[in-house]
């Protein structure tokens, strides 16, 4: 395990975002893969520069943007680094800002390490696993939260995803949080927004991957907040045999 593997997945982070931004400005290509959902050359551009850098950490890659092998060759794995190379691709097909770069290191089922990238605005905030959360903007670090106060209950809400559940949910949550508001945001920048202290959570019943919460997971609990999982009703798992979530929920930790 190459020593430098923090700064390496940062800078990874960070030069995938170059490319995302100018495919961005160009009459992109799109595909559908096998599951109905798009994907462009810019998420096989971002994925091809990610691995280029994290394979010099000799650590495995789990990414959603190419095959990862069978599941009694993963179980046996140290660490493994899980990748979305650009989450939110419906969001950058419709020319929102609100998509990123998800890299999260995961050892003994648990992320110890994650970062989401902002192409649009070089934003970058990571964690590592009892030693904060830290935003890096401009070429400076600050430690995170930001804000922590603030007079609306803050809900986060997808996008691109409706969802019936979510909808009952939330009529039932207005009862309990009458100065309820909310946010309709996409992609892994919902986690984002709850690290800066913009919000205070992020429910979710409709499917999600294991590459779409690994880095948010551990982001958002060096913040103070658990995501639990709606299966299990405990903190999430991963680098499971069925690498599709369950529901989940994302709130101030008990």
């Amino acid at each position: 395990m190459n020593q430098n593997w923090k700064a390496i997945a940062i800078e990874a982070a960070q030069k995938a975002g170059e490319k995302i931004i100018e495919i961005y400005n160009t009459d992109f290509k799109v595909y559908t893969k096998d599951d109905d959902s798009p994907v462009t050359t810019a998420d096989l551009a971002s994925n091809k520069i990610i691995n280029s850098y994290l394979k010099q950490t000799n650590i495995p890659i789990l990414s959603e943007e190419e095959d990862f092998g069978s599941y009694e060759t993963r179980k046996k794995l140290e660490f493994l680094w899980i990748v979305d190379p650009l989450d939110g691709t419906k969001e950058f097909l419709n020319k929102f800002d609100d998509f990123a770069v998800n890299i999260a290191l995961i050892s003994k089922n648990k992320p110890v390490f994650g970062l989401i990238y902002k192409p649009v605005t070089k934003q970058l905030i990571y964690a590592e696993k009892n030693k904060g959360a830290f935003l890096i903007e401009n070429n400076s670090e600050q430690k995170l939260p930001l804000i922590t106060k603030r007079k609306n209950y803050i809900f986060l809400k997808s996008r691109s995803h409706p969802d019936v559940k979510l909808e009952n949910y939330l009529e039932k949550l207005k009862v309990l949080k009458p100065n309820l508001e909310i946010k309709i945001v996409g992609s892994s920048i919902k986690f984002f927004e709850i690290a800066l202290g913009n919000a205070d959570e992020y429910t979710r019943f409709n499917p999600t991957m294991e590459w779409d919460t690994a880095s948010g997971q551990i982001i958002v609990n060096e913040v103070g907040k658990s995501l639990i999982d709606f299966g299990t009703q405990k903190e999430m798992v991963y680098n499971r045999i069925n690498l599709m979530n369950n529901g989940f929920s994302v709130t101030d930790s008990k």
